[in-house]
């Protein structure tokens, strides 16, 4: 077995002090007029456009359901309940999201608000999962799955072109 010895401790010493000085040579901190004009420029944003994507995005998938197997009820039903599954949490989620954003507190506080919320959002999905079998007469999971993953992943589409159109607007 072959033993690495560690290094000399004079080459450890410092370099964490060279990674906090290199740190603050970078460092300007702003003024309270710079920071007000930061926080004018950097507006927050809100989840409903997210949540409004998920909508349309499950709204799209009933109508495909509806349509593609000559409107079998089965399908359809359990295509829309997937997208409820998926849209529901989503919407208690922004409205704890946006309740905190209203309140502005401070920042451990918004991190809790945002964890109970997302265990909230969990909670509930799952829930509205398992009971599927007993809300519906007769389960169609493939279009209860579809209906659920286009309506999830709609949201990181929306918060993708959020994204990709404020980068163009700072560039402007």
């Amino acid at each position: 077995m072959v033993k690495i010895a560690p290094e000399p401790a004079s080459a450890q010493d410092g370099f964490a002090e060279k990674a906090v000085d290199a740190f603050d040579a970078d460092f300007k901190p702003m003024s309270a007029d710079e920071a007000r004009e930061w926080r004018a420029a950097q507006p927050p944003l809100s989840p409903w456009p997210v949540v409004w994507a998920q909508a349309v995005a499950g709204l799209a998938v009933v109508a495909l359901a509806w349509w593609w197997p000559a409107g079998e009820m089965p399908v359809t039903r359990s295509a829309a309940y997937g997208a409820l599954a998926a849209w529901l949490p989503a919407v208690v989620f922004a409205r704890m999201v946006a309740r905190r954003m209203r309140r502005q507190a401070n920042a451990g506080g918004a991190l809790m608000a945002l964890m109970v919320g997302e265990g909230i959002k969990i909670v509930l999905t799952v829930a509205l999962l398992l009971a599927a079998p007993k809300v519906l007469t007769q389960v169609h999971w493939l279009a209860l799955l579809a209906g659920f993953v286009v309506t999830i992943k709609a949201a990181w589409v929306a918060l993708w072109l959020m994204s990709a159109r404020g980068r163009t607007a700072r560039r402007e």
